[in-house]
């Protein structure tokens, strides 16, 4: 495929679970592709270890899904939004258990075992053990595999997204016909067209130092959306995942929410618990105040990490429950038996609530151009993402985007000519070191001044250097041919100056934006939209 033009009906960016349920939505007659950037196993989906949230058992109800993400998104949900997704659970995870997703049985009384996490008034998690969304990936990847009219391309880089602009003819409608990819592993870039792009590329939280993401979530899908003129909203909110295990060979480990769910406890060394102190419901408490206070008691007490401990819990209900998480941490590299001793946890950069800007039916601003999943922002979230409603946003989204298609089809015009990629005025890189120290240098400032505790004078700061580094960037993107890493740092530079520039605009604390300069929350919940120029 290197460096040609493929045409398909529908382009699917992104092979998790909001592209592949896109993918298997589609009408049968179309022709759809579904690029990666990696391997189609090996992005966010896979990494999933909780569950899916949905009403599921007598005595739950939509209404209390609905109010339970609505207290944690801090009142910025859109209600609508939030309705429809909890109102679509039951039926998307009957998808997934048709599809042969082996969920945890329950008992006499209980088709599947639910578990609780943070934030929820009842058991309404549905998982598999404790690796639920590889579990998903690979039920969903198996269905898209044997489908004939569905091709599964792997190590497509996403460059930028066909506009107007790219045509033979040269117009500024504002409408997608498809992708420019670099093909990673041959090389050359290909063009692929289509009458309607859906983007399923996931979030951005790689653009922290630290992060329970996979290498990919660099924010590529935001970009791509923002360049080509789509409104992006609300980037400030980004989540920091309480408990990631800290090591200092075994990066990136997650340790799932639903471990306290069933009762771990957090502790300073020493065995004292802290969460009481901070919120009556202690580790059952949302995202954003579980890891501001495991933050408060790292600043306070000089720590590098806090405990978590589950081992007052029957040995055997601990290794049914949590396999993965029991195995991986007893190899020889970790050593810790969490039936006997404490993890050592510390937040990481986890999800990012805000994205391109998409209606119930997953339309963005631009004809042609869908978005479901983590890049967007649905409305869902609001300024922080209840546990286990992530996975449950792919599949009800994505599902959505590709009904609309459907629906739509007679409507969506074939592409006209698009020009093939230019690469007559560019060389090979002979400077890649700047590519590497700018990627390394985004992440580290992220870190510092754009965290869980944000200050004006640290936001300030870091958007000094992301103009810096953008330049930087823009000046060797016009001059040397691209490569994974230099897509990855074109798009983590502008996702970087999306965010700064959204956390400086919100003056107040609410959810997952926790200001000292604005410690309050203001009455009114007002989304930050940023729009592009022109």
């Amino acid at each position: 495929m290197t460096g040609e033009t493929h045409d398909f009906d529908v382009l699917v960016i992104g092979s998790g679970a909001a592209g592949l349920s896109a993918a298997l939505t589609l009408a049968p007659h179309l022709r759809i592709a579904v690029l990666a950037k990696g391997d189609i196993s090996a992005g966010s989906t896979a990494w999933a270890q909780g569950g899916i949230a949905a009403v599921l058992e007598p005595g739950d109800t939509f209404e209390s899904h609905i109010e339970d993400t609505i207290i944690a998104g801090a009142g910025l949900n859109r209600r609508e939004a939030v309705e429809f997704v909890v109102e679509s659970a039951p039926a998307a995870i009957e998808r997934l258990a048709a599809l042969g997703v082996p969920f945890n049985a329950g008992d006499e009384d209980s088709r599947w075992h639910l578990t609780r996490e943070g934030g929820h008034s009842h058991r309404r998690i549905v998982h598999v053990a404790d690796a639920t969304g590889r579990a998903v990936q690979l039920a969903l990847e198996k269905a898209a595999a044997q489908h004939p009219n569905i091709s599964l391309i792997p190590d497509m880089a996403a460059i930028d997204l066909v506009t107007g602009k790219h045509s033979v003819a040269e117009t500024s409608e504002r409408r997608v016909w498809g992708v420019y990819a670099l093909d990673r592993a041959r090389g050359g870039v290909s063009l692929f067209t289509a009458r309607a792009t859906i983007l399923a590329s996931g979030g951005a939280s790689r653009a922290w130092l630290y992060s329970t993401n996979p290498r990919g979530s660099t924010g590529d899908g935001i970009a791509m959306a923002w360049r080509a003129g789509c409104r992006i909203a609300n980037m400030e909110f980004n989540q920091f995942h309480p408990t990631c295990l800290h090591h200092p060979e075994v990066k990136n480990f997650l340790i799932t929410e639903a471990m306290r769910g069933e009762g771990g406890q957090l502790k300073i060394p020493g065995g004292a618990r802290f969460m009481p102190e901070f919120d009556a419901r202690a580790e059952l408490a949302p995202r954003d105040i579980v890891a501001r206070a495991i933050d408060h008691e790292l600043k306070r007490l000089g720590l590098d990490f806090v405990h978590l401990d589950i081992s007052h819990r029957d040995p055997e209900f601990v290794r049914e429950h949590f396999p993965t998480i029991a195995a991986r941490l007893a190899e020889p590299d970790i050593g810790i038996d969490i039936t006997r001793e404490p993890i050592p946890v510390v937040p990481a950069a986890h999800y990012t609530c805000g994205g391109v800007m998409v209606d119930l039916d997953g339309r963005t601003d631009l004809e042609g151009l869908y978005a479901a999943g983590e890049v967007t922002m649905s409305g869902l979230h609001g300024a922080n993402r209840l546990a286990s409603n992530s996975v449950l946003e792919c599949l009800v989204f994505g599902v959505a985007a590709a009904q609309h298609i459907n629906r739509s089809w007679g409507n969506l015009a074939p592409p006209p000519p698009i020009r093939a990629w230019d690469e007559s005025r560019v060389t090979d890189s002979d400077e890649e070191v700047v590519v590497h120290h700018n990627w390394q240098e985004i992440r580290r400032f992220m870190w510092d001044y754009v965290g869980i505790v944000r200050t004006t004078k640290r936001l300030e700061r870091a958007l000094n250097r992301v103009n810096l580094l953008r330049q930087e960037t823009q000046e060797y993107y016009r001059h040397f041919r691209v490569t994974p890493d230099l897509i990855e740092l074109r798009n983590l530079v502008e996702v970087a100056g999306l965010i700064v520039r959204s956390a400086l605009t919100r003056q107040e604390s609410r959810g997952l934006h926790y200001t000292l300069d604005y410690p309050d929350m203001l009455p009114d919940a007002v989304d930050t939209v940023l729009v592009p120029k022109g």
